[in-house]
């Protein structure tokens, strides 16, 4: 580690600014801001030993601190939020969980919006309602949903395979979608059922209610009473979606209530998503706490993580806060600036909004406490299987950072190598990999395994990832062990693949199926760890996920290609032309079908092209019978 005392700054400037911790190859590791950054870069220097343990073991492995200033604190909040982004800095609390939450969407950019639950990355031009705890909740919700209001819930490749079979699916027989796909409303019939369906997720149900008990009541009178009985259904399906939504306040609120808790060594966020004076969302995580910052600078950072991405409705018009802050006009108006609005961040001091930040505040502690229980099972049990695993391998400290490859074929085709990565023994799949292998075909594990390793650890030597030179971060470490699924030869494989990269630091052992023994390079016996041994435990889960990785990679690679279309190889044709023709006729049998006419009515299908098609498809292919094998004369 770097002495911090050889790369302290001088002359920094009493402005302030945005600074940023790095390492001997300029790897950012930390990102603060400053009101003074004098003040404040002099605080982590002056006496170390003062420091939390995380911040002091942060200066000692950085080995140079820069910083840029900036006009005002609005400013370093922004450039703070987009450093922290780029760089991900190891040593700045991430406050965020390890899973995505379930979220009602509507796909408001489409021409006949879609209703469906989402998780992962937002896109723009959809609408998003929740996040919500459990993905059954929230199916209970949009089933209740499309039972009132008719919007379709089918998947897009669903959507298209009924508009040409001009046939709708059981959702429309049963008057449960209005079957756009087979016009059956037009745009504005069913941007007017979509419209509804924002109203009552925004909560303005009241309207609705008296639409529907008019239009019922209407039917009625007319003695239209098959159609005043499905309304009726519809208004008890509608009160029913009403009451699984939990009303907190009487007036029409839309607030983020956000409790923030900590002890040494953690900090628990709980987060309620209230709207129109409902629960809509909730959602809570448990971060490490890694500097020496107070609870508001740390309430500070959680507020610029949650709300840096987020702009317009998705940013609410109050933000209630079990903190008081000392930044709070700088980062209200960062956040307002962001959503275009005006946004109220404050601590609620009395009434229903106390009551249940209070409630959130239990929440966040509860959190915290079942996390350490668990966190404190789970870390005995992955240190005692690293220690037993360093004793059993003969290694001066415990393979912190783990790399398993394991290579996968069908019948010699499709020949795909898996690399999966665990750190601390928990799975880090955000680094997993996978590699196609090009260098010959057939079956040869240790063939595979040697290119493998020579494409993955290139990069510890070029300093450059050969296989994606633009991802600077998958291949950036340096692993303790690598473990090769196989005996004797995968593992020498292995090991002659690192010693030609000049990495013979890097050990390298084997795991065989028969006996679930270890095997070291140019060793003659293995090694045996005891069947109750939490190390081979840990060695058996990872080579297991390197397993099922690879096989599903190798599956998904194989289907590629024995699913290729008849339309592969004709002359003219490339992947988008292939799209157009089969979102226009559905399927290879129905091109066939088409004349020369008919082709050249696709988007970019010329003349040339559809005659190209049309001798390329007139021979009828041979059927089977499934069953007998038997060929079917047509």
């Amino acid at each position: 580690m770097a002495d911090p005392s050889q790369y302290r700054p001088t002359n920094i400037p009493e402005l302030p600014g945005v600074y940023r911790f790095k390492t001997e190859d300029e790897k950012v590791i930390y990102v603060g801001k400053a009101k003074n950054l004098k003040n404040r870069l002099n605080s982590y220097f002056t006496d170390i030993t003062n420091l939390h343990p995380r911040t002091a073991m942060m200066v000692k492995t950085a080995a140079m601190v820069d910083w840029v200033t900036v006009h005002n604190e609005v400013e370093a909040l922004q450039l703070e939020f987009t450093w922290i982004k780029a760089f991900n800095p190891r040593f700045n609390v991430r406050f965020r969980d390890n899973k995505t939450y379930p979220y009602l969407t509507l796909t408001l950019k489409d021409d006949f919006p879609q209703i469906a639950v989402t998780r992962g990355a937002k896109r723009k031009g959809n609408k998003y309602y929740g996040p919500f705890t459990h993905v059954w909740a929230i199916r209970q919700t949009m089933e209740q949903i499309i039972r009132v209001f008719p919007i379709r819930s089918c998947k897009d490749t669903v959507y298209r395979r009924h508009q040409l079979m001009k046939r709708p699916c059981l959702l429309g027989d049963i008057e449960r979608c209005a079957a756009p796909c087979v016009a059956r409303v037009d745009k504005d019939q069913y941007a007017s059922i979509v419209n509804n369906v924002v109203n009552f997720l925004n909560g303005n149900t009241k309207t609705i209610f008296k639409d529907l008990e008019l239009e019922m009541k209407t039917a009625s009178a007319n003695e239209e009473y098959e159609k005043a009985g499905r309304l009726r259904d519809r208004l008890g399906a509608l009160t029913k979606v009403v009451e699984l939504n939990a009303i907190v306040f009487d007036d029409e609120t839309d607030a983020d209530l956000i409790a923030l808790t900590s002890d040494d060594l953690h900090l628990s966020t709980q987060i309620f998503h209230v709207r129109q004076g409902q629960i809509k969302g909730e959602r809570s995580f448990v971060s490490d706490r890694i500097d020496h910052k107070t609870m508001p600078e740390h309430f500070e950072d959680l507020l610029v993580q949650i709300y840096g991405e987020l702009t317009g409705d998705g940013i609410p018009k109050e933000i209630l806060i079990n903190q008081d802050l000392s930044e709070i006009v700088a980062i209200t108006k960062w956040i307002s600036e962001n959503a275009q609005k005006s946004v109220e961040i404050r601590r609620p001091q009395r009434g229903d909004k106390r009551k249940l930040m209070e409630t959130s505040e239990k929440n966040s502690e509860q959190n915290l406490t079942m996390h350490k229980l668990k966190r404190s099972a789970d870390l005995l049990s992955r240190t005692k299987a690293l220690e037993e695993l360093a004793r059993a391998l003969e290694l001066d400290q415990p393979p912190l950072r783990i790399e398993c490859i394991d290579v996968s074929n069908i019948s010699g085709t499709s020949t795909t190598a898996s690399l999966v990565v665990f750190e601390d023994g928990v799975a880090q799949k955000k680094h997993y990999r996978t590699f196609n292998i090009k260098s010959f075909t057939g079956q040869d594990d240790p063939r595979a395994i040697h290119e493998t390793v020579t494409r993955r650890y290139r990069y510890l030597v070029d300093g450059q990832d050969q296989e994606n030179p633009t991802d600077k971060k998958s291949f950036a470490y340096r692993p303790s062990l690598l473990l090769v699924d196989g005996g004797s030869l995968q593992v020498n494989a292995a090991r002659h693949a690192l010693d030609e990269l000049g990495l013979s630091d890097i050990e390298t052992i084997g795991i065989a199926k028969r006996l679930e023994e270890l095997w070291k390079p140019g060793v003659k016996d293995p090694i045996l760890l005891p069947r109750n041994s939490e190390a081979l435990f840990l060695v058996q889960r990872i080579r297991d996920e390197a397993h099922r990785f690879a096989i599903t990679k190798t599956r998904m690679r194989h289907s590629k290609a024995s699913l290729a279309s008849e339309l592969d190889g004709i002359k003219g044709l490339g992947e988008k032309k292939i799209k157009a023709l089969l979102d226009t006729f559905g399927s290879v049998n129905n091109i066939r079908e088409q004349s020369v006419a008919q082709l050249v009515e696709v988007v970019g299908i010329n003349e040339a092209i559809a005659k190209n098609i049309e001798q390329a498809l007139r021979n009828v292919p041979t059927k089977f019978d499934p069953l007998t094998g038997e060929i079917i004369e047509n």
